[in-house]
């Protein structure tokens, strides 16, 4: 007995009357093929949709890949302008140190204020879910760092402008004659530099310049400004410090007499002590300092306003003797 199917329709064969006999299947039976149907149906339409969904794109799909392409594009075009902005920038930074600053001569700005740290590891947490991190992390970082370093050169260069318009004031400040009347150069004795100690016999730094006159010669105040040490110091006598601000100090030694007082106003070319031979000396002479940003530096290099170019070429010539020093 065999069973077939056609269009749906199920026959049996009965040998005994030599027929087939339409079979109906029963509602079990029907379920089941639905069942198996829907299935295949369901398994073919998940596969055709996950090739659609990974091997096609939908138009909205393919216009946000575009989008997204064009903004990367643009993300890597702005990084390289960034970074040329920053190479200007490091460029303005290098003449604002070496030229604007040292022609006022104001202290340099330190490195780690100039380009300080963006600081914090989870800074740019929020940016970790993006597309492209790495190139939008990487940029947004150059963007900071550059907002922060011009922040740090505007405000140099209106320090810068400030200084320029006090530069009036700066000038009568300056320590930018002889502390005594040395017109003919015969007066100075020794320079600044390595020296040999008069007492010890040994090398040592000489942070100024001596300068021989006979005791009650007069002595000048080289610049404005106000009196913040009048009064005996170990090592140099009788000795008078000046504050002249913008970083200018001179300091006047072995003095036989002060003239001024602590806190006093002076200008330039007043008479503040008289020559003498207290301290540590070995005749009576003027021991005299210059101090710029709290360091020592060479006076010679500000006798500009009372010597001619010879004289002053001839001043350095004598200062560059290395002698031995008078204290």
């Amino acid at each position: 007995m065999g069973l077939f199917n056609q269009r749906k329709v199920f026959y049996v064969y009965n040998p005994n009357l030599l027929t087939y006999e339409r079979v109906y299947p029963s509602a079990k039976e029907r379920f089941f093929v639905v069942l198996r149907h829907l299935s295949l149906s369901i398994l073919i339409g998940v596969g055709v949709l996950f090739a659609f969904i990974h091997f096609f794109d939908s138009p909205m799909e393919a216009l946000l890949r575009k989008e997204n392409m064009l903004l990367k594009t643009q993300y890597e075009v702005l990084s390289l302008r960034i970074n040329d902005a920053l190479k200007v920038l490091d460029d303005i930074q290098e003449r604002d140190d070496n030229l604007y600053r040292a022609i006022f001569q104001t202290k340099e700005i330190p490195e780690y204020i100039r380009k300080p740290g963006i600081g914090g590891t989870n800074r740019y947490d929020y940016l970790m879910n993006l597309s492209n991190t790495d190139l939008v992390i990487e940029t947004t970082r150059k963007i900071d760092m550059m907002k922060r370093q011009l922040y740090v050169q505007s405000n140099s260069f209106d320090e810068l402008v400030s200084i320029g318009k006090n530069l009036e004031a700066r000038n009568r400040c300056v320590p930018a004659i002889q502390p005594l009347a040395n017109k003919d150069l015969k007066r100075t004795s020794s320079g600044y530099g390595m020296r040999i100690d008069p007492i010890y016999r040994t090398l040592r730094h000489h942070d100024g310049m001596d300068f021989v006159a006979p005791v009650g010669t007069d002595i000048y105040a080289t610049g404005d400004g106000t009196v913040i040490f009048a009064g005996w110091q170990q090592g140099y006598g009788n000795c008078i410090r000046i504050d002249h601000g913008f970083g200018y100090e001179t300091m006047y030694a072995h003095n036989s007499k002060n003239l001024v007082k602590v806190r006093q106003k002076v200008v330039r070319g007043e008479i503040i002590g008289l020559v003498g031979n207290s301290g540590k000396s070995v005749g009576p002479h003027l021991h005299y300092e210059v101090l710029f940003n709290d360091k020592h530096v060479n006076p010679v290099n500000y006798y500009y306003m009372d010597l001619t170019p010879d004289e002053y070429a001839e001043m350095i010539q004598i200062a560059e003797n290395r002698g031995q020093v008078m204290d």
